[in-house]
């Protein structure tokens, strides 16, 4: 589990969250949604490490990342599994080294242990046979793919997905949708998802975070969405007709439910 408390941050006199406090639940896709500008994306690099607060804490089970050391930080960090929003692959390697670019990096693992492991993560993400690819010769939702297999090849603890789903069709969104939260659930992993992308909202979000203007204007699941009375948040879910009906169809169907 991870727990924000009283997060704040400002950029040369301008606040940009505001007392944010929530928690990150292990083994659940944990959504931070909001519109450009909301925050989200500084509450993750936050939440990461990678950008210093002004005020507040982030507890990884209980522990303070904020008051660590280099050394204690860099062991909390070989814990994270990390998805970029552009995949972030290496143009000159393979598939196979991609992947297995992480464990080259922190670990003393044998090639013949590491390749083992390489071809276990690339079986789970249905990417097999592929190892000798390069990521100009497969698909963007196969780009993503692999670059979820390398985030989670060191069985990483906390996961983090910066808009997963960012330029691919709705079919291979709910694909991935579907892939991270599996991963999530299957080895119990703290997942943390920035995204703007409805599909993921429904689909996957046990548990969402809504940021307005800095501030947590919301918290629930995409089961409590459907019945929200807050304005804000409808505003953002709901901003299309075709949306908003789809809505009010939901809440009929569950009213007529309750009266049988």
């Amino acid at each position: 589990m991870i727990e924000l408390k009283n997060v704040e941050k400002s950029f040369n006199g301008k606040t940009v969250l505001h007392d944010v406090s929530a928690k990150m639940e292990a083994g659940k896709t944990n959504l931070i949604i909001g519109t450009s500008g909301s925050g989200k994306t500084v509450l993750m690099k936050i939440m990461i490490g990678l950008m210093s607060l002004d005020s507040g804490s982030v507890l990884y089970e209980g522990k303070d990342i904020t008051r660590m050391d280099v050394k204690a930080l860099k062991e909390i960090r070989k814990q994270i599994g990390m998805l970029f929003q552009g995949g972030a692959l290496f143009d000159s390697k393979t598939v196979e080294n991609n992947v297995m670019f992480p464990l080259d990096m922190f670990t003393k693992m044998s090639h013949r242990d590491k390749l083992k492991r390489v071809n276990e993560v690339l079986e789970r993400v249905n990417l097999v046979d592929t190892n000798k690819k390069f990521p100009a010769e497969i698909s963007g939702g196969m780009k993503k793919r692999v670059a979820l297999a390398r985030a989670i090849v060191q069985n990483p603890r906390f996961l983090f997905c910066d808009e997963p789903n960012s330029g691919l069709d709705p079919q291979t969104s709910l694909v991935i949708d579907k892939l991270v939260k599996e991963i999530t659930t299957e080895y119990n992993i703290t997942t943390v998802i920035n995204t703007h992308d409805m599909n993921t909202v429904m689909e996957s979000g046990d548990h969402i975070v809504y940021l307005y203007q800095g501030r947590k204007q919301w918290e629930g699941s995409n089961k409590d969405i459907i019945f929200s009375k807050d304005e804000k948040l409808n505003s953002f879910i709901f901003a299309s007709e075709f949306l908003e009906k789809a809505k009010e169809m939901s809440m009929l169907e569950a009213g007529t439910q309750g009266t049988n």
